[in-house]
């Protein structure tokens, strides 16, 4: 008898058990959806905002630029030629041609405005313009492609760096990518903008 009430304990407790596990699924199986919809809003709320559209581009300040603002636009610079300088900090050849950026860009200021970008980045988005002294550029985060790419993919990077030339009305003039030496830069100035140093 004993043997037969153990028995029929143990055939309760795992129809009970089966119920449960159904009950958790139903549960789950239906709020797993509300859970990841849920997931899905609340990355997209705190995803950066802006756009990435190579002819009218908005991106979130980065650095010393976002103490003073907190968007830097294409449309903040319409009246000069612009130079977009797209870098990451794992990028050797951004690290190579940054130098000649920097020089050209102090000596062109008020003439040519030169604005950084991080973009692709994987680490400090701050490495390159700190370690190149160029804090007094404005600065932006890329947003948006699969890691802050957005307009650097808009723009047919497939790596870095990568640097956009814009006249003073914001329209995009040439993109070039890869690497630039500083003398390559310096030509490329004086024919798209007729702005010798």
């Amino acid at each position: 008898m004993v043997k037969t009430s153990s028995k029929a304990q143990r055939e309760a407790r795992r129809i009970a058990a089966q119920k449960a596990k159904r009950k958790r699924q139903v549960l789950f199986g239906g709020g797993g959806i509300l859970v990841v919809a849920l997931l899905v809003v609340a990355i997209a709320a705190g995803a950066p905002k802006g756009n990435t559209d190579p002819d009218g581009w908005d991106l979130p300040a980065m650095g010393p630029t976002a103490e003073a603002q907190e968007r830097v636009t294409l449309a903040d610079y319409r009246g000069t030629p612009l130079v977009a300088n797209f870098f990451a900090s794992w990028c050797t050849a951004c690290d190579a041609e940054l130098p000649g950026f920097a020089r050209v860009s102090k000596e062109m200021e008020g003439q040519v405005q030169f604005v950084g970008i991080a973009s692709q980045e994987t680490g400090d988005p701050m490495f390159m313009p700190r370690r190149h002294g160029l804090d007094w550029w404005p600065l932006a985060r890329d947003i948006g492609g699969g890691t802050g790419s957005g307009l650097s993919t808009a723009l047919g990077a497939r790596g870095m760096p990568l640097t956009a030339f814009y006249d003073a009305n914001g329209t995009l003039l040439r993109v070039q990518i890869g690497a630039m030496s500083e003398p390559q830069l310096r030509d490329m100035i004086r024919t798209l903008y007729g702005i010798s140093t």
